[in-house]
């Protein structure tokens, strides 16, 4: 097993354990648990933002690296069950990281001058 793979099974026994099952059964429960996740991402990314001097007026502010670390693996915790949510795998968000990758390559080499999301439509 690799680590994301095992990271992706890690995590469904946590959310097994706090009695959370994905990928959820129906759409409605779907949407719902897509927004919890997409608001846990938010809020840890404002905690992560807090780790770092944000406030250029304020001289007391300093640059907490060890809680940022932190805060980068509560985002991972809830990306991944976001991936889960949507029934992917360890495989599946591999495989679909190397596809968005070379259009992202793809778009710099071209000089990425439009927005063109059909170019993302096969991932």
């Amino acid at each position: 097993m690799d680590k994301l793979e095992e990271i992706f099974r890690m995590q469904d026994a946590l959310n097994k354990r706090i009695g959370v099952n994905l990928p959820p059964a129906s759409d409605e429960e779907k949407a719902k648990w897509i927004l919890n996740y997409t608001r846990a991402l938010q809020q840890e990314t404002a905690e992560l933002i807090d780790s770092v001097p944000w406030k250029w007026w304020a001289k007391y502010q300093k640059f907490d690296e060890q809680n940022a670390r932190v805060e980068i693996v509560d985002l991972f915790h809830f990306l991944v069950s976001l991936a889960q949510c949507l029934g992917m795998t360890a495989e599946d968000v591999y495989q679909a990281y190397l596809k968005k990758n070379a259009v992202n390559f793809q778009r710099q080499e071209t000089g990425y001058h439009k927005k063109d999301e059909h170019d993302s439509k096969h991932i």
